[in-house]
């Protein structure tokens, strides 16, 4: 249940048919990739509806993010992304978490405490410089020491850099670094990962066993395929006036209107991920156009409408008729951000099945839990 007119739909029937097309073009095993609460969709519902899609594997990026999928009653593997403070090892090992190790230095810290059983995926730097060794001696000392240890090395990965370019020159460099420093280590692991969503649809010689997708579950890759979108953003007009020419609209007066013009109010606004950047571009409504005048504000927003609508008409933010790559377009940023933006304030609505399956409002429900 939930009490605002805004909320997020996401159509869990749309996320596995994207997974099943992915594994279906990829043949390889499937990691989701259920960072930023799921890219703001909610990981639980969207780990599950992987899962029932032929995931092997859940990622994410931090080890809070890891405990949010247990704590919710998820068991499936799950591999954290980020860098994890070794002294949290005792923790990783109760919840049966999968870690990369990023350093000598990272490995020699965790091994101070028992890791025997510790599932660890070597993280290899090919050229994103963000975490990770490239070095060979290092990445065989790693091996070594937490082999030692009794940790179980399952896994090896990289990142691609810049696997959105189509030209693949970098693509190619970190591809070639990371298939020579595998086959120089001689281990059989047994996840090898360095796809992401866009080279899994446009890079398919990428080294690995496995591919890692995100946004691509989402329908959204930098390339055209058939994956379909699945996230949608909606609200409401609570409140609709008919202002006279003149008139300032919203903090700063940063709108006047030119002439008579119907403003309507959503309830949505910059603390929910409507960021104020939103004001000049255009919302759906029933088949029309409605544009943000003034200042989006922390909790409301207002729109000119092209006439008169009735209060609790329903308007898209973004989804079937507004896509979202077009929302981060005029954004001038990515669909990710956009999506990873809105907030737990937002209601959720997921369809299933072909209906509404559950409509999870993540906040008041944490609250209710407590009750």
């Amino acid at each position: 249940m939930f009490y605002r007119e805004s909320w997020v739909e996401v159509d869990l029937d749309q996320i596995k048919e994207n997974i099943r097309w992915l594994r279906r073009q990829t043949n390889r095993q499937f990691i989701a990739v259920i960072k930023a609460n799921g890219y703001g969709a909610g990981d639980g519902p969207v780990a599950r509806a992987a899962l029932e899609a032929g995931a092997a594997m859940l990622a994410v990026s931090s080890l809070d993010e890891a405990l949010s999928l247990r704590y919710q009653g998820i068991t499936a593997p799950v591999l954290i992304l980020g860098v994890v403070d070794p002294s949290q090892a005792e923790l990783l090992l109760r919840y049966d978490l999968a870690v990369p190790a990023v350093s000598l230095d990272w490995v020699k810290e965790l091994v101070q405490v028992p890791v025997r059983g510790l599932r660890v995926h070597l993280k290899v730097d090919t050229g994103m410089h963000r975490i990770g060794t490239g070095n060979l001696d290092e990445l065989r000392a790693m091996l070594t020491l937490l082999q030692e240890n009794g940790a179980a090395v399952e896994g090896i990965f990289t990142h691609f850099a810049c696997s959105d370019n189509p030209d693949n020159g970098m693509t190619d460099d970190q591809a070639a670094r990371f298939e020579h420093l595998v086959q120089a280590l001689d281990t059989p692991f047994r996840w090898v990962h360095s796809s992401n969503s866009d080279a899994a649809v446009h890079y398919p010689k990428a080294p690995g066993n496995a591919v890692r997708c995100g946004l691509a579950m989402f329908g959204v890759t930098s390339y055209a395929t058939a994956l379909k979108p699945c996230v949608s953003l909606y609200s409401r007009l609570v409140y609709v006036k008919a202002l006279p020419a003149g008139q300032p609209v919203g903090y700063g007066a940063t709108y006047t209107t030119q002439k008579e013009e119907w403003i309507g109010t959503l309830p949505i606004g910059y603390a929910d991920g409507w960021i104020r950047k939103h004001q000049g571009r255009q919302c759906w409504i029933e088949g029309e156009t409605g544009d943000f005048v003034g200042r989006i504000c922390m909790d409301q927003a207002m729109i000119r409408l092209p006439h008169a609508f009735p209060v609790g008409t329903k308007v898209e933010l973004f989804g079937p008729h507004l896509p979202l790559e077009q929302v981060a377009r005029e954004l001038g940023t990515i669909p990710y951000e956009v999506l990873t933006l809105l907030s737990d304030r937002l209601a959720k609505v997921y369809i299933e099945d072909g209906r509404i399956r559950e409509v999870a409002n993540p906040r008041l429900d944490r609250l209710m839990q407590e009750q």
